[in-house]
């Protein structure tokens, strides 16, 4: 299958980084590279693109499209987490700037066997590192009903969350449940006809807490969301993707954090605690797709993008 990748609010990353010719800057979650091609555009022979992703064919299909860039580039399969020790054993002390685009790319969902979607019957899987032993199948044939209940409900906010988890419990003692079709048979057959007939499609929610589980990304991005704060060089920035409410909140939360550490009470009239912060957010309120892309790209609906910045080292 062809690699496709329509890239979430390219323009707005790509101002946002601001680009040095000379600079390193890394595509945390490559996918098929269309923010890592339109960041090598601007970049200079001396320039470096480091593009890492856990999927094979992402990293395959981001390699031929960049190829004729005069850019630099590096293709690392890994773990975004990992940002540290990639650095360093390139002898990288510090970057320019970072993209993130969290979540499931459109090759991932187009691509039926990968399992990922609720709209192509295809077998429970949902793996991002192709490698890895753990899928859906796994989750959904061997969890617990309280374990269901708990990542259907806290990584989907799903109302219906401990109702599906009956139904797929109840289900699977018949026979194994291995395919996202007869996945989405027994969500819809949980949730109550009213419910069906409002909102998104009724497997959505729990489709994405089960690649959230199978994929650990909300653990992983908290982590992710440090490490890669911490490896920008002065005035670098780092532009996060997020396309839902959970991965928003935390990268909400770090970015805030990070920009004022202090931990003294809110009576105290000056702060004794000395803890400053060491980014600054460069926009307060995430930026979303336009209207005009939605219409374009309607997975960019519920993008938003927030944007920090390294402050420069006080002598």
């Amino acid at each position: 299958m062809e690699y496709k990748h329509v890239p979430v609010l390219l323009s707005e990353v790509i101002e946002n980084l601001c680009i040095r010719r000379d600079g390193i800057y890394v595509d945390g979650t490559l996918g098929g590279g269309g923010h890592a091609a339109e960041i090598c555009r601007r970049l200079g022979e001396q320039g470096l693109l480091l593009g890492i992703d856990r999927d094979e064919a992402a990293l395959a299909a981001a390699e031929e499209r960049l190829a004729h860039f005069p850019c630099r580039k590096e293709f690392v399969k890994a773990n975004d987490t990992q940002i540290k020790q990639i650095l360093t054993s390139r002898g990288i002390q510090a970057i320019d700037g970072a993209v993130l685009d969290l979540g499931v790319s459109s090759f991932q969902l187009d691509n039926g066997e990968r399992g990922f979607s609720y709209q192509h019957d295809a077998p429970l899987d949902m793996r991002m590192d192709q490698t890895q032993g753990f899928s859906a199948y796994n989750i959904v044939n061997e969890y617990s009903e309280a374990e269901l209940t708990r990542i259907i409900r806290s990584y989907g906010e799903e109302r219906w969350a401990a109702r599906i988890a009956s139904f797929v419990v109840r289900e699977r003692k018949q026979h194994p449940i291995e395919t996202t079709g007869q996945l989405v048979d027994i969500i819809k057959a949980a949730v109550p006809a009213a419910a069906r007939r409002e909102g998104p499609h009724p497997a959505k929610r729990t489709f994405q807490a089960i690649r959230i589980e199978v994929n650990d990304e909300l653990a992983g991005l908290e982590k992710t969301v440090e490490a890669f704060m911490d490896v920008l060089a002065p005035m670098g920035r780092l532009c996060i993707i997020t396309f839902h409410s959970l991965e928003d909140r935390i990268v909400k939360e770090h970015f805030a954090k990070r920009e004022n550490p202090c931990t003294c009470p809110p009576s105290f009239p000056v702060c004794v605690c000395g803890k400053v912060g060491d980014v600054r957010r460069v926009i307060r309120k995430p930026m979303a797709a336009s209207a005009e892309e939605v219409e374009k790209n309607p997975r960019a609906r519920s993008a938003k993008l927030r944007v920090v910045e390294k402050k420069e080292r006080r002598v």
